[in-house]
């Protein structure tokens, strides 16, 4: 009898969440893992527990092991530009101008 361990795969989409559980055999690597759910390695990014891991990266028992969507904007930007439409003032420029305000 040959050890096996069991993984969760996860993606999160924007609309939903897919979790599947996988059965592989002990000594199994990330890739491995993807190549059994379908899915292509070159295609995605693929990390066990919330961290990126190579696929030569062996398994163990319970890890969850979660995909990557690309990113559509930079998050700087998006961050900003949302600070922009609020009309969020920076701390340092509210200090400057009730200085420039007293004298």
């Amino acid at each position: 009898m040959t050890a096996s361990i069991s993984v969760t795969l996860v993606s999160a989409w924007p609309d939903r969440l897919e979790q599947t559980l996988l059965s592989l055999p002990a000594g199994s690597s990330l890739a491995d893992a993807l190549a059994v759910s379908g899915q292509t390695q070159d295609a995605i990014d693929a990390g066990i527990w919330g961290k990126r891991m190579p696929p030569d990266t062996l398994l163990s028992d319970g890890d969850r092991i979660e995909l990557y969507r690309p990113l559509i904007a930079d998050p700087k930007a998006a961050r900003k530009k949302r600070a922009t439409e609020q009309g969020y003032r920076w701390q340092g420029r509210t200090r400057r101008a009730a200085r420039q305000a007293q004298t």
